[in-house]
């Protein structure tokens, strides 16, 4: 026992030191493989992430693509039947233009020259409310489907595996979902009446200085119709022409009470139209939207000009009376159906229209209202 005192005091130093070296060192090495086991934990957590981020960017750009196609082959052909018909019922030209064709040699010329002047309105007012209408209507239609598509992939992808398919799920009430897609008929159901009166009056505040013996050549024409498109855009409230395409905001739709009570199936299903409608106003009140549209339609003016260009020769120039009748022909083109409509396919291809459309559905913007959960 001394022995054992007598070699603690010698070395008792030493030995304190090593066992606190010895319990440092250990005590280090459990750090170390913890550190090392959080760090491999760590690294495979970020892998997998990785591998879910890639098959979620795979998935959203393919959902993308169905409903850039759902827009072109189900919904748009649909609108523009509906859409030409209406612009036909209600703009009579045809009419003016068999007056004028039986009234030759009886027509006193008074008569004449103001079925003249109106067939002018009419042609004029025809084919420029056919170009804004088909290309906002193209517009339209894919805001709607990328603001329902992209809301539809979030929902379904919020907490849930990438083994579950979207199409097991339905999450907007079906019926909701068609109620807000068939809304694209509004256009023609009830924004003609007041659609047709403004563009008129666009173009008659435009041609009241063209008679009919005035030459147009194409650089002529493509001015006045940008020019009507120009008056008709600007009169009115800021973006006053959204209340063609869409029914006003209506707060009747909101849920009768969203602070004192839970919500019931059916207010949810009428909240989420209503957010829906009302994030899609809000896409098309936005600066990029209108420069969006501003682009396209000016695009689609440049090749109607040329289309007519072609038929008529009138890079040389032609009378305003003889040019109306060569308008009435090329209308039809500009409605025609999707896989036959060139104006429709130039919108499409724009950089802007295509770059517009991948960020509002795979980033849209945060002012934009969400739905409800």
């Amino acid at each position: 026992m001394d022995l054992i005192r007598s070699f603690w005091r010698k070395h008792r130093k030493k030995i304190l030191v090593t066992t606190t070296c010895l319990g440092s060192g250990y005590l280090l090495y459990k750090l170390y493989n913890a550190h090392t086991r959080s760090l491999a934990d760590l690294e495979r957590e970020l892998a997998e992430e990785r591998h879910n981020d890639a098959i979620i960017k795979t998935q959203m750009k393919a959902h993308f693509e169905n409903i850039q196609m759902i827009a072109d082959v189900t919904t748009l052909p649909h609108a523009l039947r509906r859409l030409s018909s209406r612009i036909a019922e209600e703009i009579h030209v045809s009419g003016v233009m068999e007056t004028l064709s039986k009234g030759k040699g009886t027509l006193v010329p008074s008569e004449k020259l103001y079925l003249w002047n109106e067939l002018k309105i009419l042609s004029f007012t025809r084919m420029v409310l056919s170009l804004w209408s088909v290309t906002m209507l193209s517009l339209y239609i894919r805001v709607q489907v990328n603001v329902l598509g992209r809301h539809l992939y979030i929902d379904t992808a919020r907490g849930l595996t990438t083994s579950h398919l979207l199409e097991e799920l339905d999450l907007i009430d079906r019926e909701e979902e068609k109620k807000f897609l068939t809304s694209a008929d509004y256009l023609a159901t009830n924004g003609m009446p007041s659609l047709i009166s403004d563009m008129k009056r666009a173009v008659k505040e435009v041609l009241k200085g063209k008679q009919l013996k005035d030459v147009l050549t194409t650089r002529t024409l493509e001015e006045t119709v940008i020019r009507i498109l120009d008056v008709f855009m600007s009169k009115g409230s800021p973006h006053h022409w959204v209340d063609y395409l869409m029914m006003a905001q209506d707060t009747t739709m909101s849920p009768r009470d969203t602070t004192t009570s839970v919500l019931s199936s059916d207010d949810v299903a009428v909240s989420k139209l209503h957010h829906l409608i009302n994030e899609t106003r809000e896409v098309l009140t936005s600066t990029e939207f209108t420069n969006v549209a501003e682009i396209s339609l000016k695009s689609c003016t440049v090749a109607l000009v040329e289309e007519m260009e072609k038929q008529t020769g009138l890079a040389a120039g032609m009378q305003l009376a003889k040019l109306l009748p060569q308008i009435e022909k090329t209308i039809p083109e500009i409605s025609a159906v999707p896989d036959e409509n060139r104006f429709l396919q130039l919108i499409r291809d724009l950089p802007e229209v295509q770059l517009f459309f991948t960020l509002l559905y795979s980033n849209m913007p945060l002012q934009f209202t969400k739905l409800p959960n």
